[in-house]
């Protein structure tokens, strides 16, 4: 039987009809057509659906979607203002910090929760911010060049 809840994702207010068991990041990709957060694992491993949950990141594929009700939901749409890209963006493009691209979205979240709790972190503090995010393709040192600059110049 399904539960009408009402979520708030990137400042708006959507009411959806949600099976008890269906996940946060299931109803962001399929009922909000926000497809920005990846699907990966499933498993809350690879951190491709991190999302920032009234202020810190979760793996969106482990939250159950009527437990998300009444709170804040960020995801990577988010950032942008627009059609300006969130400094965190930015550096990723600038730094080459984007390969295949299906773990950017949750490494750039963990990043903007770290820099908006600390805006001056060492390279340490980034390797363990993004510690949960899996990346098949990189060696992190690109990400986390990214970060740093992102430092600089962040919301």
């Amino acid at each position: 039987m399904k539960k009408l809840i009402n979520l708030k994702v990137n400042g708006e207010i959507y009411e959806v009809a949600v099976e008890p068991r269906k996940t946060l990041l299931d109803v962001i990709r399929d009922d909000l057509g926000l497809t920005g957060t990846k699907k990966g694992c499933d498993q809350g491993e690879c951190g491709s659906c991190t999302v920032i949950f009234n202020g810190k990141t979760v793996n969106s594929c482990l939250v159950l979607a009527v437990e998300a009700e009444g709170k804040d939901v960020l995801t990577i749409e988010g950032l942008a203002k627009g059609t300006k890209l969130h400094p965190i963006q930015e550096a990723f493009i600038n730094h080459g910090a984007i390969q295949c691209g299906f773990c950017t979205p949750g490494m750039i979240m963990s990043a903007k929760v770290l820099l908006d709790k600390n805006p001056n972190p060492t390279e340490k503090e980034v390797r363990d911010a993004i510690g949960g995010n899996l990346c098949r393709c990189t060696g992190y040192v690109k990400t986390v060049e990214a970060i740093l600059a992102a430092t600089k110049s962040k919301d």
